[in-house]
């Protein structure tokens, strides 16, 4: 229909198809916060030596669980931060659309 009144392909971007696609957008970030943190712990276990993956690996392999359940818990938080912020987001956008 964009092409129909002789749109540009900028405009058909930005008029119909981004805002189609927003909340597509959003649930992916949701989804992929959590990915992402899996990601960059399994990192840290292969070649770090820093990080919270590391301390899970070091407190492991030193039977120390208080290191590995504290780090574990800091993720959790990051990952609820992370996610809250995705949904400020989300209404923030949608209350504008």
């Amino acid at each position: 229909m964009g092409k129909t009144f002789k749109a540009s392909k900028f405009q058909i971007l930005t008029k119909i198809i981004i805002p189609a696609n927003i909340s597509t957008f959003i649930n992916s970030l949701k989804v992929n916060i959590g990915l992402s943190l899996v990601g960059v712990i399994s990192g840290e276990f292969l070649v770090s030596k820093a990080g919270l993956g590391y301390l899970i690996v070091y407190g492991g392999q030193v039977f120390k669980l208080d290191l590995v359940m504290t780090s574990i818990i800091i993720l959790g938080i990051l990952a609820g931060i992370m996610y809250a912020v995705v949904l400020l987001l989300e209404k923030f956008i949608l209350k504008t659309k």
